[in-house]
């Protein structure tokens, strides 16, 4: 099946369900839910508290790594995804909580402070629920980019996992003093079913396999290797490493089982394409994590998910020119692509640094190059000597309209080149980025 018909599917699939999901609250209705404005506040804020969760647990799905539709939409796809649909869900959960308080203390003509106190101490499973919801705020601020970029990836991560926490405290909550599902079995079956489905989907496929995986092919740090101030290649050996079907432009999350950091998973892309019984990913030192991974000793042992990603040769038009374009240490995925195209490919690679030092595997690059006939540009220097527009780009590969374009790297770069792209009236499917800042601190 192809990758766009799974994701029509998958598509449709989301949105049947959300009709359901409307449609079980709607033939449940009863002439008391319009009795009165109150009443009818406290009906909207139900239908909110529907679509809130919903769309919660469809962002749960998105990262749920679930490997057909990874395979299908792209890994940084579905994260985009999920942090556009993720405020949607916290927004109308706490419209939900504004209105049902409203509908109540209207009803019961009470102020509502009060009439909050008393839902939050005497309400069956409402105080796990409000803890649930402060923890879903929390975790929702943190995403926001002017926070992020004041936090370390890895207060972002442990903030994000209350997530999971947040949905889990307020599952009590919905399932046994929610109306819709004090009344309705097949709501209540309905969502006990949906919730039970992701977590079979998360235990399953970003736990459980990963573990399982990680252990079979015995994967352990050999050594690292200095690339460049504040660069390091990590070597992580293993046994039949070739049956997790790698591929170079694919990254993993990896998580290197030390006293200090055994509870963190970061994603790093292969900077070279895996062997049988070698993987190496390439760190630039950006955050405390990474900083750290310099002292990581060989024997280390290494558990990895993955491999996520369909930034890949696989997704070139054979035949074509294709010129890869990389930022920084952004080079890493393209430098283990690099290789895997065709012998008959005509390849151009366009290195962006600021300065002669960013230069991460020159060494490694230029002799790929002279094995496989390809061009390297090393674009040292400014913004404004090298601009990545239409024009510059094709006064170094006058072929650039017709080629086959893949950028990764930081993200005015990634934006300047699709710009390009767009003026040089390269179509979408033959562009291919790689939201390369998510692969970091």
């Amino acid at each position: 099946m192809k990758k766009r018909q799974v994701v029509d599917q998958v598509s449709l699939i989301t949105g049947i369900g959300m009709g359901f999901t409307l449609a079980i609250q709607i033939i449940s209705l009863t002439a008391t839910d319009f009795s009165g404005v109150y009443s009818i506040i406290t009906l909207i804020s139900r239908f909110c508290a529907l679509i809130g969760s919903y769309l919660a647990i469809i962002g749960l799905l998105m990262i749920a790594r679930i490997p057909w539709i990874e395979q299908a939409a792209g890994h940084d796809r579905l994260v985009t995804w999920h942090r556009k649909s993720a405020p949607y869900a916290l927004y109308f959960i706490s419209l939900h909580v504004f209105l049902v308080v409203l509908g109540y203390a209207g009803s019961d003509r009470n102020v509502i402070g009060k009439t909050l106190w008393t839902m939050i101490t005497t309400y069956p499973w409402m105080l796990p629920a409000t803890v649930g919801f402060l923890l879903l705020i929390m975790a929702g601020v943190s995403s926001y980019r002017e926070f992020r970029s004041r936090i370390t990836y890895e207060s972002w991560w442990l903030l994000h996992l209350y997530t999971y926490l947040g949905i889990s405290l307020s599952f009590m909550h919905q399932i046994l003093t929610g109306a819709m599902f004090i009344t309705n079995q097949l709501a209540r079956y309905y969502w006990i079913g949906l919730y039970l489905f992701v977590a079979f989907s998360i235990l399953t496929w970003r736990i459980l396999i990963p573990f399982v995986r990680s252990l079979r092919h015995q994967l352990k740090v050999e050594k690292v290797v200095a690339e460049g101030p504040g660069i390091i290649s990590i070597y992580v050996r293993g046994r039949n490493i070739l049956k997790l079907n790698a591929t170079g432009g694919q990254f993993f999350s990896w998580r290197f089982i030390t006293k200090q950091d055994w509870y963190q998973s970061h994603p790093y892309s292969l900077s070279a394409p895996p062997t049988n019984s070698l993987l190496r990913i390439t760190v630039k030192g950006l955050g405390d994590h990474s900083k750290a991974l310099v002292n990581l000793k060989p024997g280390v042992r290494v558990l990895v998910e993955g491999p996520y990603g369909i930034f890949t040769s696989n997704n070139a038009k054979y035949g074509r020119h294709v010129v890869l374009i990389g930022g920084g240490v952004g080079i890493t995925p393209l430098r283990a692509i690099m290789e895997e195209f065709p012998n008959n490919t005509q390849i151009d690679l366009l290195y962006r640094v600021s300065s002669e030092t960013e230069l991460v595997l020159k060494e490694e690059l230029d002799y790929l190059a002279d094995q496989i006939g390809a061009r390297v540009h090393y674009l040292v220097g400014s913004r404004k000597e090298h601009p990545m527009s239409a024009a510059y780009i094709e006064s170094l590969v006058p072929q650039f309209s017709d080629a086959e374009v893949y950028i990764c790297g930081p993200a005015p770069l990634v934006a300047a080149v699709k710009k390009a792209a767009a003026e040089a009236g390269i179509p979408k499917d033959r562009f291919h980025d790689e939201a390369f800042a998510f692969h970091g601190d």
